[in-house]
């Protein structure tokens, strides 16, 4: 189920809950100061690290909540004392929740699901679901595309975004900038056409495609006769996973790619927003 689905769902659940917020990391912290959580006399949405300061945490907010107080806020070195020995300090605050906290919760968490990096999974066969399902528990937007309606229809996952379409390299061309791509369909033609669509984007964040030496210079062979751009596959990781691990199950290329993929969606989004700060920045 989606991020912004579940806050809602949470809210309208547990209305009265409150919102923690860290608003200071000095040091080495679990989480950053845009980490946040819900608490609720019975449940919990989100997290701030773990271990003994969400714990703590935790306590003082459910106090506020028994005794309809407002919860006074944290700082916390994060050393022996709590049983913790990451070395930081962090300040925690504490938000009883009402209309207008959670209408600018809903906001934020809206804006965080926009700002996602897209991931395009060519290929719902057995590699494909598993890393679609994979993928989707990163802060990624995770298509999977098919030809094949029945493979579609076997994924496993139903936050999972899924596209049936007769000509997948269209979606390759509708893609928003900064997309990572990974192709491993069923017909190594397709996964050409595919992936040398792919490599004509300059903006895409990853390209990546399932396959062994062979594939891959056979590829290389292919895109230089009909494309006429040799440079473009310097831009391929191929195989996807990496080459350490010699496994080809299903769930264990699934993994390593996952891994790979999120690395590199992760990082590019990183840096378009420090671009995009920089510009800002000029313009002051």
């Amino acid at each position: 189920m989606a991020f912004r689905e579940d806050i809602r769902d949470f809210l309208r659940a547990e209305p009265d809950c409150i919102l923690v917020t860290l608003t200071g990391a000095a040091g080495s912290t679990p989480r950053d100061t845009d980490a946040w959580m819900l608490v609720s006399r019975a449940r919990l949405f989100g997290t701030i690290g773990g271990g003994q300061l969400e714990y703590m945490a935790i306590d003082q907010a459910r106090r506020a909540l028994r005794t309809d107080s407002l919860a006074a806020g944290l700082a916390v070195p994060l050393g022996p004392a709590i049983g913790q020995c990451c070395g930081g300090h962090v300040g925690i605050a504490f938000t009883r929740m009402d209309k207008d906290v959670a209408l600018q919760l809903v906001a934020r968490s809206d804006a965080e699901i926009a700002s996602r990096p897209h991931v395009y999974v060519f290929g719902a066969g057995h590699v494909g679901r598993v890393l679609a399902a994979a993928l989707s528990l990163a802060p990624l937007r995770v298509i999977l595309v098919d030809t094949r309606e029945e493979e579609l229809s076997a994924c496993p996952v139903a936050g999972i975004e899924t596209c049936l379409t007769p000509m997948p390299e269209a979606i390759v061309r509708d893609a928003p900038p900064a997309s990572a791509f990974v192709v491993l369909t069923h017909d190594h033609a397709l996964d050409f056409l595919i992936t040398a669509e792919v490599l004509q984007r300059e903006d895409a964040a990853y390209v990546g495609m399932i396959g062994s030496k062979t594939k891959r210079a056979t590829f290389r062979n292919w895109l230089s006769r009909e494309v006429a751009r040799p440079d473009l596959f310097d831009r391929l990781i191929c195989p996807i996973g990496g080459t350490t691990v010699k496994d080809k199950r299903p769930a264990v290329i699934a993994t390593l790619a996952a891994a790979e993929i999120l690395t590199a969606a992760l990082l590019h989004n990183s840096l378009n927003r420090n671009r995009f700060k920089d510009k800002i920045m000029q313009k002051i």
